[in-house]
């Protein structure tokens, strides 16, 4: 063992409290073996600090500096990225502290801190992130100050740090509405800065949609100018799947164009989206949507990006639902929407010849398939048994129990054993309103799969056939087809009335802060400085406007921090009407002599006042450098002492 730190207690308490709530908000990100470790590091510190005892030596945090980066590299399989990242950053942060004993190294772990508080943003950029953060910072901030000055309790020493992050904010604004903007985040990171992401996918097997529906995160928001479209055209299309191996369907090569292949026709709704990011380049959209600037448009009527959505997206929309799409659909199109795999779903395929052989003409094929779905007392349910090898066949005749997926792999495989070409089309149903902010919210757990069959002469049509087994899927969401599930999410429940007015309450505030803080990009920069009258915004003119208005913040502070007054300035003047008091008398006080020698040389001078003199130096020099501070009691007495004398 080593040396103790030559840190104060109070000092040490600091470090681990900064350092303790920089690393708290990490523990949802980082394994639990290294929560464990983290935790364990930070006790030992502070026992070592409760008990006085010393430091751990040299070699023995090498071997645990040794035994962290092994224990990182078997969590993650790599030591670059942003998670490995963070993972060392917390671990090295905990052992520096073993081996903090003198001021540099408690600016080093300061230093951590708050790396390991701006490190919280490389995950989210939310504002209970941001306020964690702050929480954070102020600590951090306590602990520099307690470097620099001596002992004080912890609310005078946490008062004095959040005054300073205060005074930082006017100067903080200044620079978040006129630094040039970027757009896109800058703590995106290469290779593993957008994993993680819950939604849809490209493709979908038995169970996928059920899965993602566990979620109560929110997939996207809109804003609709007037009414929204009733429940049963609340349809946000994402990708479509057409290629099927027999259990997994894909989706189809296809072309992308950057003007919309149909004709918007019939009633519009028009609304502005704002898209969470999902690393995919299909957004989510009603159908179908009219030409947009920067958007694309596929052949099987997706709404595309330019680029993967990594980042919130805010989309103005208009859609127009009963536009007829692909009445001159290609041969390969529908040849590729006809195809099943050779000795795939046996039984399947008979029920699509049967109905083809009942039906009195081609389009009452579906409708035979649906009454034959409800017949069969299909089951909606979140948590199906396991399917066979033919999972159709297996959900269809054996089982009797699915989720949305699982009813449309089975209306798809129906329609074309029957001869009519149909594809899965996967997306959002439904949604509700925050009765907050009049916000149209759209969940993970509202995703949903349906199906689309193609007649000539009116293209291709949308059948839902989760609809005839559970209506309510359509008229109320997930909650109320399935009331009282354990599984849904909590905050999905339709019977916990109080939790979903907290949930639309928070959901609201967060969207302010989404739409406000983190969706200020270079256009709203441009709009707002445009309505300030700043046309030109060029990087030259925002870096001048920037200088100018941080000089003037920082000027208005400096006026404002020279016009404060402490106890010390109230002490100084009592002192210096007690020195003219006593020079009126013929003793002034030397610029070199000290409290103490002029109260020597005047009570020499006059015996007579030497009590008073001696008194009132004394407790001045106490006040301006003992180790009392500025104590109200003893500033108080100091200041009636002062006025009380009056020598003659």
């Amino acid at each position: 063992m080593t040396p103790a730190s030559h840190l104060r207690y109070d000092q040490t308490g600091w470090l681990l409290a900064c350092a303790t709530l920089s690393l708290a908000p990490h523990a949802s990100h980082l394994p639990l073996s290294l929560v464990g470790v983290c935790a364990l590091l930070l006790g030992w510190r502070g026992l070592l600090a409760q008990r006085g005892k010393p430091l751990p030596n040299r070699f023995l945090l090498l071997a645990l500096a040794a035994c962290l980066v092994a224990l990182v590299g078997a969590e993650f399989q790599r030591l670059f990225g942003k998670e490995p990242g963070i993972a060392l950053l917390a671990g090295l942060l905990s052992i520096k502290l073993l081996e903090t004993r003198g001021i540099r190294d408690a600016r080093t772990v300061i230093l951590l801190s708050f790396f390991m508080q701006m490190g919280l943003f490389l995950y989210k950029q939310t504002m209970g992130v941001a306020a964690l953060a702050l929480t954070g910072s102020v600590t951090t901030v306590a602990a520099l100050l307690s470097l620099e000055g001596r002992a004080e309790t912890p609310r005078a020493r946490g008062l004095a740090a959040a005054r300073l992050v205060l005074q930082g904010l006017p100067l903080m604004a200044v620079l978040f509405v006129l630094f040039p903007r970027i757009q896109g985040p800058l703590w995106g990171l290469p290779a593993d800065a957008y994993t993680h992401r819950t939604g849809l996918s490209d493709s979908m097997s038995p169970g996928d949609v059920a899965r993602i529906s566990e979620s109560g995160a929110i997939a996207f928001r809109a804003r609709f100018e007037g009414d929204p479209p009733p429940p049963a055209e609340r349809y946000w299309r994402g990708p479509v799947l057409s290629d099927f191996d027999g259990r997994t369907w894909r989706q189809a090569q296809g072309s992308v164009t950057d003007t919309p292949s149909y004709r918007s026709q019939g009633i519009a709704y028009t609304y502005t989206l704002t898209l969470e990011p999902h690393n995919r380049r299909w957004l989510l959209a009603l159908d179908f949507p009219a030409a947009a600037p920067d958007l694309r448009y596929s052949s099987d009527f997706q709404l595309l990006a330019q680029a993967p959505v990594h980042t919130r997206l805010r989309l103005d929309l208009v859609s127009h639902p009963a536009t007829r799409v692909g009445l001159d659909e290609s041969d390969s199109v529908l040849r590729q929407a006809l195809y099943l795999p050779p000795k795939s779903n046996p039984r399947t395929r008979a029920l699509g010849a049967r109905l083809r052989a009942e039906a009195s003409a081609r389009g009452d094929i579906p409708a035979l398939a649906i009454a034959h779905f409800k017949a069969s007392q299909l089951a909606y349910t979140l948590d199906p048994l396991p399917f066979g090898q033919d999972d159709v066949d297996s959900f269809l005749f054996d089982r009797r129990q699915g989720f949305c997926e699982h009813f449309a792999a089975a209306f798809v495989v129906t329609m074309r054993a029957a001869g009519i070409p149909a594809r899965v089309v996967t997306g959002y149903q439904g949604g509700e309103i925050n009765t907050v902010d009049g916000t149209f919210v759209v969940r993970q757990s509202d995703a949903h799969a349906w199906a689309e069959v193609w007649f000539a002469g009116k293209g291709w049509q949308r059948m839902d056939p989760t609809a005839a087994s559970a209506p309510r899927r359509i008229d109320s969401g997930l909650a109320g087809a399935l009331p009282g599930i354990d599984r849904l999410p909590l905050l999905a429940r339709s019977d916990l009335p109080l939790l979903r007015a907290l949930r639309d309450n928070l959901e609201a505030i967060d969207n302010r802060w989404n739409q406000w803080v983190l969706g200020y990009n270079p256009a709203r920069q441009q709009a707002l400085l445009s309505a300030l009258g700043l046309a030109r915004t060029d990087w030259v003119s925002l870096t001048a406007l920037l200088a100018a208005a941080g000089t003037c913040v920082a000027g208005l502070l400096a006026a404002w921090a020279l016009r404060q007054r402490s106890p010390a300035d109230a002490i100084d003047r009592d002192w210096a009407r007690f020195c003219q008091q006593l020079a009126a008398i013929g003793i002034p006080r030397e610029p070199w002599e000290g409290p103490l020698d002029y109260a020597r040389r005047a009570s020499h001078r006059r015996p007579d006042l030497a009590g008073s003199v001696s008194a009132i130096a004394t407790t001045y020099a106490n006040l301006r450098y003992g180790q009392s501070g500025t104590d109200p009691t003893t500033v108080q007495r100091f200041h009636q002492s002062v006025k009380a004398f009056r020598p003659r």
